[in-house]
């Protein structure tokens, strides 16, 4: 959700699995040279003329079936997963099967999202259609490299739209695994098609006449540059960029529960998700007896290897993003940060960060503005909600936030002064294919999922409709 590998061109064009855990380049598979990649994008749009004309149903099922066949390659797609970027293979099996509930979801839908809507008017009658508007490039990030991409597929393709997907360069074999799948499950040549793309053959996919939208998940930077790409040519555009999300608990009939929600919150996936609580701000009444589990939490990680279900602590997905990581945490050191739990790397081969908590963490560090992917969070503690509620939006980011409280109505209204396209009350953001995702700010703009995320790359089409005139009665007639 965010921090992509796309964020540095390849200066080789080369698409790599490189085991995290392992350090070790398993396979290439070199980029689709400039020349070819216009005919890609005339085969999408040519699949698209006879993918639009095809019922819903039609689309709907080749969708669902794509479901079924995602859970029962669950196994393979999950050690994938594994492989490619390191995540636990608990959770790798966990997001397979998120991934193949959001394509269920739209097959199941897509008739009801997609049904004529009536407007009521004086005279005659209105209607609106939702129609597909065409080709669409979705650049997807690394960190979920299966949920993130049928957040996009699912609902485009029972539109009508067709698919051209630009994965990260450290995602190759997920990528032609999902191209795979589709394929299997029915889909036409070109309705659904991976590109190993150059990040400088970018802008040519977004220029061509057949291409209507562009979709990207990843960082601020990424997304500042397709977004003024897609503006230059006019090109509709939706994105999920980053998150520093707080996690604000006003007080708790159940300490140690809330803590293992905090605990969860930021290290599911090893803390690299833009909604985990990247910021924990606490009131001060509970603020000592809740640190002390979180410290205690945070130590008793264990690191190894992520293929094996005993191992509670994965690696980050590459070298490169775990001194990114141990480059922000010493920042926060050096200018005077408490190292609350962990602040280094364990003695473990393999891209690791020790579960780090921070604490005294002021504006001049680096920690406090930016969005730490990865094993770490920063603690505060706060007198007031007020003090709450302005910490908690002092920053450049509105992804989700979370609000704990035994009372619900106090939660509700601090909930209600937070800037975030999100936020869960009494419980860890999460992801569900019912409930729109996305955020304000520099979180980026637009929604995925429900039924929103019918909507984002269609056209709402007005059919109005008057009575015929009768033809006047000829005169003397």
């Amino acid at each position: 959700m965010t921090s992509t590998v796309q964020d540095t061109p390849t200066t080789d064009r080369t698409y790599a699995t490189v085991n995290p855990f392992t350090g070790e380049t398993e396979r290439e598979f070199p980029a689709l040279a400039g020349a070819e990649v216009p005919a890609v994008v005339e085969a999408a749009h040519a699949a698209f003329l006879e993918w639009r004309r095809r019922s819903v149903a039609e689309r709907a099922a080749v969708v669902g079936k794509a479901a079924d066949l995602m859970l029962e390659r669950t196994d393979a797609l999950a050690a994938l997963i594994t492989r490619e970027m390191g995540k636990r293979i608990q959770e790798a099996a966990g997001e397979v099967q998120l991934a193949a509930s959001i394509l269920r979801y739209y097959a199941d839908h897509a008739e009801q999202f997609l049904a004529e809507r009536t407007i009521e008017v004086m005279k005659g009658e209105a209607v609106v259609v939702t129609e597909p508007t065409g080709v669409l490039l979705a650049i997807e990030p690394w960190n979920y490299p299966l949920y993130q991409v049928v957040r996009v597929a699912g609902p485009n393709l029972t539109l009508g739209n067709t698919i051209l997907l630009k994965h990260a360069e450290n995602n190759p074999q997920c990528a032609l695994a999902l191209e795979e799948l589709f394929r299997d499950a029915g889909a036409p040549e070109g309705v659904y098609t991976n590109v190993f793309l150059a990040i400088s053959d970018v802008e040519s996919v977004i220029a061509h006449p057949a291409v209507q939208g562009v979709t990207l998940t990843g960082s601020e930077k990424a997304g500042s540059s397709v977004a003024s790409l897609a503006g230059k040519h006019l090109k509709k555009s939706v994105l999920e960029l980053g998150g520093s999300d707080p996690f604000v608990v006003l007080d708790t009939p159940d300490l140690g529960r809330t803590v293992k929600a905090a605990t969860m919150g930021r290290m599911a996936n090893t803390g690299q998700a833009c909604i985990a609580a990247k910021r924990i701000i606490v009131k001060d009444d509970i603020y000592d007896e809740f640190v002390a589990g979180l410290q205690e939490a945070f130590s008793g990680f264990s690191p190894g290897d992520p293929a094996d279900p005993s191992t509670t602590l994965g690696p980050v997905s590459s070298e490169r993003a775990a001194q990114d990581l141990l480059s922000q945490i010493q920042d926060a050191i050096d200018k005077g940060a408490t190292v609350l739990a962990g602040g280094g790397r364990p003695d473990h081969p393999g891209a690791f960060v020790e579960p780090t908590l921070l604490a005294d963490v002021t504006p001049e560090m680096r920690a406090y503005r930016e969005e730490l992917f990865g094993p770490a969070a920063v603690v505060y503690r706060v007198s007031s909600e007020d003090e709450a509620v302005r910490l908690a939006n002092d920053s450049d980011y509105g992804l989700s936030a979370v609000v704990y409280s035994g009372d619900v109505d106090r939660a509700k209204a601090v909930a209600d002064r937070l800037e975030s396209g999100m936020v869960w009350i009494n419980q860890p953001s999460g992801s569900s294919p019912e409930l729109p995702f996305g955020g304000v700010k520099r979180s980026g703009y637009g929604r995925e999922l429900s039924e929103l995320g019918m909507f984002e790359f269609a056209n709402r089409r007005l059919v109005r409709v008057l009575p015929a005139r009768k033809a006047a009665k000829p005169a003397g007639g």
